[in-house]
This record gives C-alpha cells, structure tokens and sequence, in this order.
C-alpha cells in the first residue's frame, strides 16, 4: 500500500488525473501482491539497448514467470525512455535520455514506472536514476557586446556584463570567469539577494581616445567537468572623443558624366568628408554653395550620404558641363568645402527611319537576278556614330540589299524565284545604327510572286487500271483519272484529252471518250469479251498556260466476262433428222462407259465451268452421267428386261449468274447383235401381203443413191484440186498462213480445269503440210456407233471413212 502511495506522491498533470485514477485503483486491488521497489541509477545519453539492470535477480522473479505474467511496463506518459527484455529479464535502454531535456536543473533526475505481472497479477515499482555527464558548455547568449565609455571615464567605473549558462548541475556547471587582456579592465563577480550571481566589469586604468580609439577583450566562462568545457563572448569597447577635428573631403574636385536622357532621381555621384571625432561630434552634412538657377533646378545632393542626383532634365545642346560648390558641416559647426564638375553626354536617343521610295509587287516566278524590287532610303537624325546606319535581311531570303549611294538602298533579287516553293516573302529590312546601345529599325515588305506556266500536269500515277463489265451500256463511266499542277490560275486549270490511236484497226475515239474537265473515261460502245479482251489508251493532261504543257498517263482497261454465251454440244452431233446411237450390250458391267457428252462454252472463268445433269431417260436406274466430265455410265447390270431402244436427255449448264444451258439427246442401243438392234429402230413393218411393187421401189432407190455417190465423188475430187493450187499459189507467193476458222476458246483442256477432265484416245491424221491436216476421231474399240435414220429407212453401221492419204499419224492423249 505504501507503494501506491508514493507513487501518487509523484507529479501528475491535471491531463494525466485520469490515468492515475486508473492506476491508483490498480494499486489498491493489487496492494496484497506488490513486492516493493527497485532502484537504479544511468548515465545520460547511453545508447539504444544498453543495459540498465536485470530486474529477475532484483525482484527475485523468474523468466517464465515474467512470460507467464505477460510482463509489461507501465508509465505516467507514453513515452518510454527503458523497455523490458521479457526473454532475458532485462531492463534497456528503449530511447536515447537526455538528462537536461528530462528535468533541466532539478537534481536528482529520476524515471518512475511501474513492471505489471498477470495470473497472479503482481505490481513493481522501478526508480531510474539519470546521472549528469558534462555534456555541456558554457555559453554566452550573445556572442559579442559593444561598448562605448568616455575617455573621460575615471578609474573604478563599473560594466555589467552578461552572464554564462550551462544546463549542467554539479561540478559540470559554470564555476568561474577571466577576461583577457586585462591593461585596463579587471572582473568582479557579485551575488544578488536571491543567491543568483553575475558579473561586472571594473575600469582600472584611464582610457585615451587619441592613444587607442578601441579595445578588444575575450570574456571566457569554464565548468567543473572533466574534460573542462568553456564558452567566450567578444567585448568591443568604444572610446568616445570630444568634437576637436573638422571635416575634411576625400577629394578636392570631384568629376563626373550622365547622359542627357538621365532620369529625375539618377544617382551622378557621392562626395564624401571624414571628422577623425566620434559619435555626434563626427555627423556630417553636405549642402551646395554659391550655386546659380541652373544647377539648383538641375540637381539635388542628399544632406546626410552625399549623393548628388539629377533634379530635372537634361539637354546636351543647351549645357555640355555643370561646376557645383559642396560644403561638408559637423555638428560642431566646422566646415569643409570641394568643387564637382559634371559633363553631359550626347546619347543615342534616335532610331533610324526607313522610307520606302518605290516597291513593285508582285513579281513573275521567273524574274531574272538583280530585278529591282524597291528602292528605299535610311537616315538617322543623331551625330557621329550614332547617326551611321547599316542595313540588312535574312540571309535565307532569296534577296540582297545594295548601296547606290550614302543612306540609299536597292532590294534586288539575288537567286530564280519558285512561285510553287514560296509564292510570297516577307522582307523584313532590318536598320542598325552604330550607337552604343544600337538602335534598330524593322520594315517588312510583302512580296507576291506571280505565276509562270513552268510546270506541266503530273497523274498520280504514269499507269492506271480499270474494269469494265462486258455488255456495258454506252456512255457508262469507266474509270476516273486526276492530275495535278502545281502552278496557279489558268496555268493549273487541267484539260484531259484523249490520244489518237488505232484499237483492233478501229480509232481510240470509237471506244472510250474522257470528260475533258473531270477526267471521268467512259465507254462509248458495248464490250464483247470474246471478241476483245483489254486494251490500251493514253490520257493527255494539259493545262491552260501560254503555251500550255502536258503530261501523258496510260490507262489498260481489262474486259470482265459475263456469262452470255450458252454451253455448245460438241459430241453427240445432231444433224437433220439422222442421229448417233450407242450400242450398250447385255453383258456390261456397272459403269460400263457408254458415252461421252463433250460441251463447251465460249465464255471463261466460272462462266465456263460446266456441269452435266441427266433431265430425262427411258430407264433412270440405268444410267448416269458424270457432273464434271459429262459420261454416262450404267448404274446397274443390264438385264434382258431392259428395252432396247433408250432415249436420254442430257442438259449441260455452265457455272455463271444466271447460269445457262443446253440439252442433247443421246440414243442408246441395249442389244447384244445388230438384227436386234435394227428390228428395234426399223419405223416401218414387214405385210404380210407381198407387195409387187417392191422390186420397181428397190431399183429406183438404187439409182438414186448410185447417183448421189457420183455426185459426191465429183465434189471431193473437186475440192481437193481446188486446194491443192491453193496450196502451189501459197507456196510461190510466200503468203501467210491462210485465216484458221474461229473456234471457241477451252475446245482443248490444257490445265485440267476445263470441261475436258479425262483421258481419251483420238487418232490424229496430218500430213507433212500441216495446212492439209485432216483430224480423225476414233472411239474405242469397246463401243460402237450407230447411224439411226429416224425416218425408218433403216439403221447403219456408221464407219469411218478416210478421205485422205496422210503421211504422219499420232496418237492425241
């Protein structure tokens, strides 16, 4: 309980009351467990961590215990100059202390707080004791003094002098004084009614001005500590004289010069007088002396520093130089009198001024070197140097100043103008006279450049390409040229024009036609891709100048197809009333090839990618025909139900949009001997009555035909004779080759995308002559062909027959 008590016994303030209520109730509860107090004792300043004491030999604890107990310290405040080491039972320095700070000069310092213990609960009071180290010096609040005594001063006059401090207590603090030199002055140190002491300043020998104006002396302060410590103050001792000295000036004539432009309030120049007296006895002040009007109105001087400034204002033509009295006056009433003299100066005060004479503007781009642009003249109304000028430009400018004569000037080209690189200047003449500072002067003249047609019409390109859709209406826009110019005016004012040449021995005009302002080509007649696929036409650009120029631009107009051709049925070939039949026998096989339909269209690209349907047939579960490569093939196996005589429709379409198409009619035989066949297609029957006539029908038939027969043979030979003097004309005549008929492009697949996508066998017959070559069609060996005479004469075996004796024969794959 007497631990509590002393505990409350310590200051608190009033902010703190609550804590302590806390605390003091805490005391209280716990008064049955608190063990007592412990007491140690630090220096100040020890650094962080160092050890205070070991509080679990002290207090006779142990480390679990101080763990157990959730060990912790408890202060007044919040800050905490010592920490517990809970592992080691330590007590550390947690904060650096300093002594001075902690209780400035109470002695002793200690730190009160408490080490709390839980479970069951335990209270410690723990005093540190904060000893002193001379951490400290002596020192003077002021570092120097000044003093001013009378040499009249009589021996015994006492000074008080500051006295030192020093936070430190004990033998660290201040203990005594010296003062150094001590020729005229000793130390007293006195104590006053309350104990505090100080220190004075006795004169112990008479002071003499004139011998020595100033003594200078060290006052020193030292503590106990060891190492001792001190602190000096500067003593500045002033001896004061009697007023027995006059002024005097620094010099007897002083000069100076301003320039006329000199502001009111201008600084000319300060006189200075010295009094070898001190204090008031040496206090100076300046007056003019038999001055006239001029210089009263022109001029001012300060009574205490001296210092003459401009009053009014200056000319240099009406007073180049001013000569003033000054008088210097202590306050004893002794004088001192000097002459200024102030020379006015002539100041560049007048910038130059250029008129300009003549200018001509614009000028044509092609203006040659030394065109005079403007004539201009430069004066400057000050003298001497300030009144000579010099003018210049950019130096970038494609121009040049020259002198005609003093103050004249001509602005000439210096370099061939380019009205499409800069079509105006700014020509900023620049007119510096040669003052000091220098004046300068600006004039900018603008200068147009006019045009000159000296650049043709440039297309954006040298070559273009357009499209156009055949079967196009006429008068549709094809396509769009543009061309620049980089002139001006009418000189950039662009014509097209079309080029006069020959396409396909037809006039360019009769094609295309161009809008001579917008440069739109149109078309002025329907394309036909098979017939013409691209050509070439050259677009003049020509601009309106005198004389104009020009520029040519070549533009390839491509024909797009369109698919406006139907398929063409190359194979069956369906002349009159006679047609081709296929012989298919009983015993073929599933794909069995009976035929193939060979089509193709004039058009290209997609438009002439064709495909091959069935439409109609006699028996649809017996054949098929191929998408892409047009043969028809059984399905099935052919029975001895199947009719003879079958009937299929073909239809071809190609792959255009719409798409287009064509049909053929194929005939096909399914019989395995030609009796069969011929019963089958025979349109006309066998009476039973015979007929007596049948003879008289069969001997005229046989005229008829044995006339036809003589009748082809003379028309062959013929034809024959009539080529082979062609041929012999040919050959003297050194002719070109005869026109080769037209024929439709993609007859022969090259690539493998036409409508030509298999293998087939044809037996090529020509001569050495190839003009003469006759081209044979063989079909395998497995098929047969028919000759069927839908009239019901009959049906014939078709064979082929050679007209001609060839000389060279190849197999075409």
């Amino acid at each position: 309980m007497m631990l509590c008590i002393s505990v409350l016994c310590a200051p608190v303030s009033v902010g703190r009351m609550w804590k302590w209520q806390l605390h003091l109730l805490l005391c209280v509860c716990a008064a049955e467990v608190a063990r007592g107090q412990v007491r140690y004792s630090i220096p100040e300043e020890m650094a962080t961590g160092s050890f205070v004491g070991n509080i679990v030999q002290d207090l006779g604890l142990d480390v679990k215990r101080l763990k157990s107990g959730r060990a912790r310290i408890f202060t007044e405040d919040s800050r905490e100059y010592v920490g517990l080491n809970s592992d080691k039972g330590t007590l550390v320095v947690k904060e650096r202390i300093d002594r001075e700070e902690l209780c400035a000069q109470v002695s002793p310092c200690s730190l009160h707080f408490q080490i709390i213990l839980e479970n069951p609960m335990e209270l410690h009071s723990i005093v540190v004791e904060i000893l002193d180290i001379n951490d400290n010096a002596p020192f003077f609040a002021d570092k120097k003094i000044e003093l001013q005594i009378s040499e009249s001063a009589v021996s015994g006059a006492r000074f008080s002098l500051e006295s030192a401090k020093d936070p430190d207590v004990g033998e660290n603090s201040l203990q005594r004084y010296t003062l150094n030199p001590s020729d005229h002055f000793i130390l007293k140190l006195q104590s006053r009614p309350d104990g505090t002491k100080y220190v004075e300043m006795m004169l112990q020998t008479a002071l003499d001005r004139e011998k020595q104006h100033e003594h200078k002396l060290i006052l020193a302060a030292f503590d106990g500590g060891s190492p001792q410590k001190s602190g000096t103050m500067h003593i500045h001792v002033e001896v004061l004289d009697a007023n027995d000295n006059a002024p005097v000036f620094s010099s007897t004539l002083y000069k100076a010069s301003l320039t006329e432009n000199s502001v009111k309030g201008t600084a000319i120049l300060k006189v200075s007088a010295t009094d070898a007296d001190k204090g008031t006895n040496a206090e100076v002040t300046y007056s003019f002396s038999q001055i006239t009007d001029s210089v009263s109105e022109t001029f001012d001087i300060d009574p205490s520093s001296g210092e003459i400034t401009v009053k009014g204002k200056l000319d240099f033509e009406k007073s180049k130089q001013f000569e003033i009295n000054v008088k210097a006056t202590d306050q004893g009433g002794l004088t001192d009198s000097s002459k200024v003299l102030i020379d006015v100066l002539d100041v560049n005060d007048n910038a130059p001024v250029i008129t300009v004479m003549s200018f001509s503007s614009p000028i044509p781009e092609d203006s040659a070197t030394e065109t005079i642009i403007a004539m201009l003249n430069v004066k400057d109304s000050d003298s001497g140097k300030n009144g000579k000028v010099r003018c210049s430009i950019n130096n970038e400018l494609p121009f040049r100043l020259k002198t005609t004569s003093p103050n004249f000037y001509s602005l000439v080209t210096d370099q061939i103008l380019d009205r499409e690189k800069a079509y105006e200047y700014n020509i900023t003449i620049t007119a510096t006279d040669e003052g000091s500072p220098p004046y300068l002067t600006n004039k900018t003249l603008t200068l147009k450049i006019s045009d000159v047609n000296d650049n043709a019409p440039l297309f954006e390109k040298g070559s273009y390409t357009a499209y156009v859709m055949e079967n196009n209406a006429p008068g549709m826009s094809v396509y769009s040229v543009k061309a620049k110019d980089k002139d001006f005016g009418n000189n950039a004012q662009i014509s097209y024009f079309l080029e006069d040449e020959q396409i396909n021995g037809l006039s360019t005009s009769s094609y295309i036609s161009v809008n001579s302002e917008s440069g739109t080509i149109y078309a002025v007649r329907s394309f036909d891709f098979e017939q013409i696929k691209e050509f070439k036409i050259k677009v003049k650009a020509q601009d309106g100048g005198s004389p104009p120029l020009s520029s040519n631009a070549t533009v390839t107009i491509f024909i797009k197809d369109q698919n406006d051709n139907a398929p063409q049925i190359l194979y069956p070939i369906q002349i009159g009333v006679s047609q081709v039949a296929e012989m298919v026998p009983r015993s073929a096989d599933v794909g069995y090839l009976v035929t193939k339909v060979v089509a193709v269209d004039v058009d290209s690209g997609q438009n002439a990618w064709l495909s091959y349907k069935l439409l109609k047939a006699t028996d649809r579960a017996l054949f098929e025909v191929g998408l892409q490569n047009g043969e028809i093939r059984t399905l099935r196996q052919v029975t001895d139900k199947d009719a003879v005589k079958q009937r299929l429709t073909v239809v071809v379409e190609d792959n255009g949009q719409p798409s287009r198409s064509a049909t053929v009619n194929v005939n096909v035989a399914v019989a395995d001997s030609f009796p069969e066949v011929l019963s089958e297609f025979t349109d006309y029957t066998q009476d039973k009555d015979y007929n007596d006539n049948l003879t008289f029908y069969l001997v005229l038939a046989l005229a008829v035909v044995s006339f036809l027969f003589i009748i082809s043979i003379i028309a062959i030979i013929s034809v024959k004779v009539y080529r082979w003097r062609q041929t012999r004309l040919y050959y003297k005549s050194n002719g070109n080759l005869p026109v080769i008929p037209y024929y439709p492009p993609l007859y022969a697949d090259v690539d493998g995308a036409g409508t030509l996508q298999h293998v087939y066998n044809y037996e090529v017959c020509r001569t050495t002559d190839s003009r003469k070559s006759d081209i044979k069609f063989m079909r395998p060996f497995s098929q047969s062909a028919l000759n069927v005479d839908v009239s019901g004469a009959g049906t014939l075996r078709m064979e082929t027959k050679e007209t001609e004796v060839t000389d060279e024969c190849s197999e075409v794959r």
